[in-house]
């Protein structure tokens, strides 16, 4: 079929043609921005879920629906900045978003209050020296200046709310990525959004990161559950699987036959960033105008090499050799978490040896603790890549240190 008329996106973060099975978390982000605008409180959210099921694409439609509402919008990908960095990256699109909300030559009494605490947000030194916004506002006098990253935000979200709320607007903050943010970083957002809760003021925070976070924010804040609602974003059911598969095609007047309907989510588990993939290739071998389950079994091939190049590849080329090895073990020993002393004993090692390697597994974001002693992997199926592009374990010796003798 017509490659140019290919209505499958297997690209990081872009929204299909169909968002399937996602209404309920778009109504509640709609009913949150309503709730807010009124004044009235309601829990932000932190959607947690592995890779490649679709948590990008439900911040980007967050996004838009904020700005359907006449919201403003802060959006970025966090990644592991100190906090020198994070300031400087909040401050820019803070600044941003109050200028959108009121240009400049018609400040309010609060919208120049709400830039003079931002100057002074900005002013931090760090290791390179000083760094400050680039415009012509007197810092404020007491506020936001306290060195103190979580004192600092919540002055900067209070005044900002005051501003945005005065206009009949509101501001939300989406962030991708939740898990790389530091510690420090995650407590200050939380505490400065408690703050504007208890103040009615429209300003959200949400927040996807990997399945991890939601004991990350528990952990930096005892109050987050209660601030934040936690929806596991998942592989779609087999209804809402069928409909991300079908209905694409339908929009360029092509179909699936039943069998191929059936082999597709049978090969694709629902997860939809594979079902994007699997069309795609599809779509590029097809005859068509009726997809068929030959079709769909030829395409095999080619999705699993397109999935092994890109989607899990590029995580398992950060790995180093020990790293590499501890992953496969894991995959050995099949696609459910894996406790830490099984994984050491198909490694030959104790498992406090491995400890390290498992926390920098974890840091790196290619593997998640579902509980306490055991780990799984963030990308689905990623036992089966390991499988295929690592056929044999190869454990490194073990390396010992060497003492000098004293003399």
């Amino acid at each position: 079929m017509d490659s140019v008329r290919n209505p499958y996106t297997p690209n990081a973060g872009a929204t299909p043609e169909i968002v399937a099975g996602r209404v309920e978390h778009t109504r509640s982000f709609e009913v949150l921005l309503r709730r807010l605008a009124r004044g009235r409180t309601d829990q932000s959210m932190i959607m947690t879920g592995l890779r490649g099921v679709g948590k990008t694409v439900l911040l980007n439609a967050f996004a838009d629906l904020a700005r359907e509402a006449r919201w403003e919008v802060v959006e970025f990908e966090a990644s592991k900045h100190d906090d020198s960095q994070f300031r400087q990256t909040m401050a820019s699109l803070l600044r941003s978003a109050l200028l959108q909300v009121s240009p400049r030559k018609r400040w309010s009494d609060r919208a120049r209050r709400a830039a003079e605490v931002l100057t002074s947000f900005s002013m931090n030194m760090s290791a390179e020296g000083t760094w400050s916004m680039t415009w012509d506002v007197e810092p404020a006098e007491g506020l936001a200046d306290h060195g103190d990253l979580t004192l600092d935000l919540t002055d900067v979200l209070l005044a900002l709310g005051q501003a945005v709320q005065e206009h009949g607007r509101g501001l939300a903050i989406l962030i991708d990525e939740v898990q790389f943010l530091r510690a420090a970083q995650l407590e200050a957002l939380i505490q400065a959004l408690h703050k504007t809760v208890q103040r009615r003021l429209p300003i959200t925070f949400v927040g996807a990161g990997l399945p991890q976070i939601a004991e990350l924010a528990g952990d930096a804040k005892s109050y987050a559950e209660r601030l934040f609602r936690f929806p596991e974003i998942g592989s779609l059911g087999p209804e809402d699987a069928r409909e991300a598969l079908i209905r694409p095609a339908e929009i360029e007047d092509a179909s699936f036959s039943e069998d191929a309907i059936q082999l597709a989510l049978e090969i694709t588990k629902g997860y939809p960033y594979f079902i994007q993939e699997l069309g795609y290739q599809v779509w590029e071998i097809a005859p068509g105008p009726v997809i068929d389950a030959d079709d769909v079994d030829a395409a095999r091939e080619g999705y699993l090499a397109k999935l092994d190049q890109s989607f899990f590849r590029v995580r398992l080329d950060r790995t180093t050799t020990l790293q590499t090895a501890y992953l496969r073990a894991m995959a050995e020993l099949g696609p459910l978490p894996q406790k830490a002393a099984d994984v050491a004993r198909v490694l030959h090692r104790e498992s406090t040896q491995l400890g390290p390697t498992r926390a920098e597994l974890i840091d790196m974001g290619l593997l998640y603790t579902p509980e306490h002693g055991y780990a799984a992997f963030t990308v689905p199926d990623f036992d089966q890549f390991m499988l295929r592009a690592v056929p044999k374990l190869i454990v490194p010796e073990v390396r010992r240190r060497t003492s000098k003798k004293s003399s």
